[in-house]
């Protein structure tokens, strides 16, 4: 949400009046292959090396071109994007390839280009200007800015004719009246500062049960109870608003909010939004019934899936919910891990110039590989007339229950594994012979960590060792490649130049190293957590909203406070998060009031807009609700913690030592021929226990 009210209006009215033309679509134009080298070509982020032989003079960000446009007072350019941006290569081919739009561009602006991922910071300004001047946002977003990157114009997708017309218009504007130009960017650029503004609060009492429930009150008003997620033209999955509501639900007894999320994650699973032969989760769904997705996988997306339908499984004990998982997993080991422990970052949704061309099926070849099975798989699958999502193109999705199915076609469920099995494999050996879409092989830190709490969660859920080899492997990675002397890289690849870390980074790898503790019992991890956790109170802190910046960066017009939680959680909601852990753990009164600090600051959006703030009813959840710290402590600890952490029990620290611990949790508890399990809340403890069905019943009786 945009908190800031002064100056709003007129921010919105003036910069509004440099967006002039609404997107369409026009005819591709390209140039030889070749034919021109820019100075991208020396950097490795796979969009920027896309642009490295466009006739326009591109640049990476970086402090000496910001200072250049200043010594030469030359208007910026700023094109945001990333690899697997469908609408990035359209516009590149229709504009950026066009040499009368690069003379254009070259000769007016120092134009710059950005991988939002490499660089979210700077992504993350300049989608704030374009919201508060009334658009939606996305990419590729496209920026002209004063020398001193105050933006002057904002806008996505443009064909070649109206992109043109923008740069002579603003060009001009700025050379007939600079000092106009500089008011109107003054005031969007203060509208920036003014949505990172927030007021420290401790009114504790604030934090109440009700306040939580009032919060997801008004979201179930948005919720399609029909299709499952919010309602909408198109469907994303956001993970972690359904995690969040799984917690709530079962702590709470709200059967209504544990239907809604099971039906979303049935919807989900069975739609087109999941890759049902290769595994996986598209990055979201055009239409509301979750079947017709945009082809994109992004590692992200599928790391907190992993994590979800873990966690629903131990709730459900859906065996849909376990295909999902194993799926997924097998999906991320085979075409996104990098052979060394780290994970790509992206897959195309483009393949031969075609959104979806990789995974799409005509019906000729679906008869044609699967022969005398194709009646029973295009029944499973919709491949019927009226289903197609383009002319003759067909998605594969399911519609009804497999308990249904098996009815109407006299089957077993051991008799259907084996069809569906029989026909991944022979049509994944038909689409592995396509032309591929491309990776983007940047090993982004804060997803990887993502992903090390997914599978962390699936190895707590289905107890195979994979998940957990995988788990630490991912951090081994990282350690070695991307966290040197207090120092962690947001992104790693060969030979890259990039030395930014952002809070994210710090934010996620802590949470997952604090979950790696807790499943391995190796207080190395805890370590880490502590360490890291350092590093972000010295290096990010904000004293003027008592939150944490995003980046350290001194170029950008504004600071970043990001609190909302989306597709990817705010990274000051996992911080709060971490902090409260780590205070239960160490009794570190100061860490937990710092959380509370926090969660109480943004409370009104919390309450208000719990969709986009569930990391943080989460918190608020921990916070206001019965929080059990349970420490096991003995020669048998890791098996009863496996044991106890194969419950779902939201709002539950699980600890355990195997050895003699002088931490607070462990201290003076270790006996070498017991185990015992402590169940505690506040560091107030009942009597120990020996089983876990024991614990399990103080905690009913607290």
């Amino acid at each position: 949400m945009f908190r800031n009210t002064s100056n709003f209006l007129y921010c919105t009215v003036v910069v509004f009046a440099f967006i002039l033309f609404q997107s369409c679509k026009s005819e591709s134009k390209s140039d030889a292959e070749h034919a021109y080298t820019n100075d991208l070509v020396y950097e490795t982020s796979p969009y920027l090396l896309q642009h490295s032989h466009n006739p326009v003079n591109w640049r990476a960000w970086s402090p000496e071109v910001l200072a250049e446009a200043k010594t030469k007072n030359k208007l910026l350019l700023i094109s945001i994007g990333y690899s697997s941006c469908h609408w990035c290569h359209v516009m590149e081919k229709e504009t950026f390839e066009d040499l009368e739009v690069a003379e254009l561009m070259n000769q007016n602006f120092i134009n710059i280009k950005v991988d939002r991922e490499e660089r979210p910071d700077v992504d993350q300004v300049y989608q704030t200007a374009i919201q508060l001047i009334g658009q939606g946002g996305g990419w590729p977003l496209n920026v002209i800015a004063l020398p001193n990157g105050k933006p002057l114009y904002l806008g996505t997708y443009l064909p070649k004719k109206q992109w043109t017309e923008v740069l002579s218009k603003v060009n001009q504007m700025y050379t007939d009246d600079p000092v106009k130009a500089n008011e109107y960017s003054d005031q969007l650029a203060l509208g920036i500062q003014e949505t990172n503004v927030l007021q420290p609060s401790s009114e504790f009492e604030k934090l109440t049960p009700e306040a939580l429930k009032s919060g997801v009150e008004k979201w179930k008003q948005n919720w399609d109870l029909e299709l499952g997620g919010n309602q909408g033209r198109e469907k994303f999955m956001v993970p972690g608003g359904l995690n969040f509501l799984l917690d709530y639900a079962v702590l709470n007894d709200d059967k209504a909010t544990l239907n809604h999320v099971k039906n979303t994650l049935d919807k989900m699973a069975n739609g087109g939004l999941f890759d049902h032969l290769g595994g996986g989760f598209y990055r979201y769904s055009t239409d509301s019934k979750w079947k017709v997705p945009h082809f994109e996988k992004m590692l992200y997306d599928n790391a907190q899936a992993l994590s979800l339908y873990s966690k629903a499984y131990t709730i459900f004990r859906e065996p849909l919910y376990k295909e999902v998982v194993s799926a997924s997993a097998a999906f991320l080991d085979r075409e996104m891990n990098n052979g060394s422990g780290g994970y790509y970052a992206t897959l195309n949704a483009d393949s031969e110039g075609e959104e979806g061309k990789f995974y799409v099926w005509e019906q000729a070849e679906l008869e044609k590989v699967l022969g005398e099975d194709f009646r029973l798989f295009s029944n499973y699958y919709n491949i019927e007339e009226g289903a197609a999502w383009e002319e003759g193109k067909y998605i594969l999705h399911t519609s009804e229950l497999d308990e249904d199915f098996l009815k109407k076609n006299n089957l077993t469920p051991e008799e259907l594994a084996i069809k569906k099995n029989d026909w991944k494999s022979k049509l994944l050996m038909t689409r592995d012979a396509r032309v591929r879409p491309t990776t983007d092989d940047k090993i982004i830190t804060s997803w990887n960590a993502l992903l090390i709490s997914g599978f962390v969660d699936a190895y707590i859920a289905f107890k195979e060792p994979f998940f957990l080899e995988r788990a630490i492997s991912i951090f081994n990675f990282i350690r070695s490649n991307s966290y040197s002397k207090g120092d962690l890289l947001h992104s790693y690849k060969k030979d890259s130049k990039r030395k930014e870390g952002f809070l994210e980074d710090y934010a996620f790898l802590i949470d997952a190293s604090l979950k790696l503790y807790e499943v391995t019992l190796n207080d190395s991890y805890l370590k880490i957590a502590k360490e890291l956790t350092q590093i972000v109170q010295q290096d990010f802190s904000d004293e003027a909203s008592g939150m944490y910046a995003f980046s350290k960066e001194k170029n950008l017009i504004s600071k970043i406070i990001k609190t909302n939680d989306g597709d990817i959680p705010s990274p000051n909601s996992i911080m709060a998060q971490n902090l409260f852990r780590i205070g239960h753990i160490d009794y570190n009164v100061d860490y937990l009031n710092q959380s509370k600090t926090m969660l109480t600051t943004v409370l009104p959006y919390v309450t208000e807009y719990t969709d986009g703030y569930a990391e943080w009813a989460r918190l608020l959840q921990h916070t206001t609700q019965p929080f059990f710290e349970i420490a096991i402590v003995g020669k048998d600890a890791e098996q009863l913690v496996a044991e106890m952490q194969a419950n779902h029990l939201p709002n539950t620290l699980i600890v355990g030592s195997t050895k003699e611990s002088e931490a607070p949790l462990f201290k003076d508890r270790y006996f070498d021929d017991e185990t015992f399990i402590y169940v505690c809340q506040n560091s107030t403890c009942k009597l120990p226990v020996k089983s876990v069905s024991e614990a399990l019943n103080q905690m009913k009786n607290f």
